[in-house]
């Protein structure tokens, strides 16, 4: 089995987002606000030591920690916008901070959003609200305030984001360091393009003009996976590594790979839904291309002991074995009997 090194086409540093250039900004704000983290030394709120994470955990005192995060829905609400179409954006929103919160083992507890407005739309408001609403119902979540801006200078149609609070006990935080060669990689199928990558789809799919058929495919809301994944949790299940399926696609494995020591091989995922091969086809995009930017039909990972593997895909609906750590350092994809290295390190 061959690797792939076919050239790729449109890639989505060239449609306008480069991910290892983002990677290099959130070095240098890793670096900046550090220095604030002495603030809080000793006191209520000390900054745990889970850095680059999917959130921020801070110590509550009585053994726990809070967890926070903040996302937004992205470039979504431009597909929202092309069809006039608000009420499932929210659900976005939702399920992008409450899936990145379990990912350290934290509990969802709350979120506040913040919508930004060119003009005042009581609406479009209403319709974005509604969405909100539902997400936080599936997510067992509260909305508990926000913030509406309307900002004609700044905004050209909305912007859609929330910041979300968690809560997981110290002793329970996963990081992925206790990953170890064999255990099981579990998967959980998307339910579409979800939140990422939406620059790249929408220059590629709408580059000779709009498709309502596939602005409704890209429109699809983000599976809420935080739920199923925290009742495992609290079961006792024994997790060790989380990993939303978001920007950068599988490359999101190497935060767990350099923590552990290991490297990843998946060779079952879901099969991708038909608006990806559309994607690759029509923007001549390379596997390994793809493998780095969507979710390609699987949006979250769970890493177990082989041990509480069965217990895990008893417990969690339509989940699979998806792959298995191994020792070579690199996140390895197999797709059509090519195996694609994703990420190495």
């Amino acid at each position: 089995m061959g690797e792939d090194t076919e050239k790729s086409g449109l890639t989505y540093a060239e449609a306008g987002v480069d991910i290892k250039r983002v990677g290099s900004i959130h070095q240098d704000i890793e670096g900046l606000i550090s220095t604030t983290f002495s603030t809080r030394l000793g006191r209520v709120g000390e900054v745990l030591n889970v850095r680059g994470h999917y959130a921020g955990l801070i110590d509550i005192g009585n053994g726990n920690a809070l967890a926070l995060h903040t996302d937004s829905v992205g470039t979504k609400v431009l597909i929202a916008e092309m069809l006039r179409q608000y009420d499932t954006i929210g659900i976005d929103c939702v399920a992008m901070n409450v899936n990145d919160l379990v990912c350290v083992g934290a509990e969802p507890l709350a979120l506040v959003d913040y919508l930004a407005l060119e003009a005042p739309d009581e609406d479009l408001v209403k319709k974005v609200m509604i969405g909100l609403a539902n997400g936080a119902q599936e997510a067992d979540v509260a909305v508990i305030g926000g913030e509406t801006a309307i900002m004609k200078d700044v905004i050209n149609g909305l912007d859609l984001a929330a910041m979300s609070v968690g809560i997981v006990e110290k002793r329970k935080i996963v990081t992925g360091e206790k990953i170890v060669t064999g255990d099981l990689v579990i998967g959980l199928p998307s339910s579409g393009i979800h939140s990422s990558g939406l620059t790249l789809a929408r220059k590629v799919l709408f580059k000779d003009g709009f498709d309502r058929r596939l602005a409704r495919e890209l429109l699809t809301p983000t599976k809420i996976y935080s739920r199923q994944v925290h009742n495992a949790l609290v079961k006792g299940m024994e997790v060790h590594g989380l990993v939303h399926i978001t920007g950068g696609a599988y490359s999101k494995l190497r935060r767990l790979g350099k923590l552990a020591g290991r490297g990843f091989h998946l060779h079952d995922l879901f099969k991708p839904h038909k608006v990806f091969q559309e994607i690759q086809e029509r923007g001549n995009v390379s596997d390994l291309e793809m493998c780095r930017t969507f979710n390609m039909g699987t949006g979250f990972l769970i890493i177990v002991s082989k041990e509480s593997g069965e217990e895990i895909l008893e417990e969690i609906r339509h989940s699979r074995v998806v792959g298995e750590v191994v020792e070579e350092r690199n996140v390895t994809v197999e797709v059509d009997s090519k195996r694609i290295v994703a990420e190495s390190w």
